[in-house]
């Protein structure tokens, strides 16, 4: 076992947190937004280890329930206080697992209990006008109306959508495939109208977006105006725009669509083993929320239309 407690200089920490990264993104195959959460999150432990003279290698429980306490005291956001201890934790298990160190000094803290969230989905009138605001007599029109089923179609991550190549799409058999998170690919039916929409998409508005369909390098299925594959980011972009012109709430993003997509197949009566297949889910607990999404959704409509009410 190669404990070096005692070798903890600030250039070998740099070299561990820099392989850590690596694992991260090689090994774990993390999104990048993963990875940049935990490499900043896990930078931050350290520069408070650096001000207050703890041995990141030679900590202890005690010493880590210190930088709990003080984040505590700081009134971080109990979510953020999780996310912190996560990139922590992962880093010292990572430490061992690699035989730098021979135990891990933070299996011992308890995560605090963050208040679990509902989903936000988009209003059904919402819903509607959404989908149909795209003006579908131009190439960015037609995209942007493909885009925007196929983010209600699928339950797709943005990230999916973004990564999304023509080889992936089966019209005919009305279905994609996708690469979710851990690159693990998973297959998804959509819907005959968002076949027809996707269809005309692919014959009609991609060609024009490519300037040149003879020149056209890129394999993705949704492209700029310049001819670029779609980033997430642009994606993001576009589905707020639409959500300004119809009046929505301006909080929402395309996750909203994925959340949408799960609570109304479990309205209309689907299992949440199928759904967390679809949604591509490790585990199910994670799928369950939206039991708890269509629970509220019920309640409402009772307190809004029970003459008792």
């Amino acid at each position: 076992m190669n404990d070096v407690r005692d070798e903890g200089s600030p250039e070998r920490l740099d070299r561990l947190v820099d392989r850590f990264a690596t694992h991260l993104s090689v090994e774990r195959s993390v999104s990048p937004n993963t990875l940049r959460a935990y490499t900043s999150d896990l930078n931050r432990f350290t520069e408070w280890a650096a001000r207050n003279d703890v041995d990141v290698l030679g900590a202890t429980h005690r010493s880590l329930r210190r930088y709990l306490a003080e984040l505590d005291a700081a009134r971080y956001a109990r979510s953020t206080v999780a996310r912190r201890l996560s990139a922590v934790r992962a880093f010292y298990s990572y430490l061992v697992e690699t035989e730098v160190l021979s135990s891990d000094p933070s299996t011992v803290l308890a995560t605090p209990k963050v208040p679990r969230r509902l989903p936000r989905i988009v209003p059904e009138d919402d819903l509607r006008q959404l989908l149909d605001a795209p003006d579908a007599t131009t190439p960015a029109g037609v995209r942007d109306r493909a885009l925007l089923e196929l983010l209600y179609a699928s339950g797709a991550r943005v990230s999916e959508i973004a990564t999304l190549r023509i080889g992936s799409v089966d019209l005919a058999s009305g279905q994609l495939t996708v690469v979710g998170k851990g690159s693990k690919e998973r297959m998804i039916p959509i819907h005959p109208l968002a076949v027809d929409v996707l269809r005309r998409y692919l014959r009609d508005g991609r060609p024009a977006l490519a300037k040149s369909p003879s020149l056209d390098r890129s394999d993705a299925v949704f492209l700029s105006t310049r001819g670029r594959p779609m980033s997430a980011d642009a994606i993001r972009r576009v589905f707020k725009r639409y959500l300004m012109a119809v009046g929505s709430a301006s909080g929402l993003t395309p996750h909203a669509m994925r959340h949408t997509f799960a609570t109304h197949l479990l309205e209309a009566g689907a299992d949440l083993r199928t759904i967390q297949e679809l949604l591509g889910h490790v585990a199910l607990s994670t799928t369950q929320i939206y039991t708890h999404v269509s629970t509220g959704r019920l309640q409402d409509v009772h307190a809004s239309s029970h003459p008792r009410a």
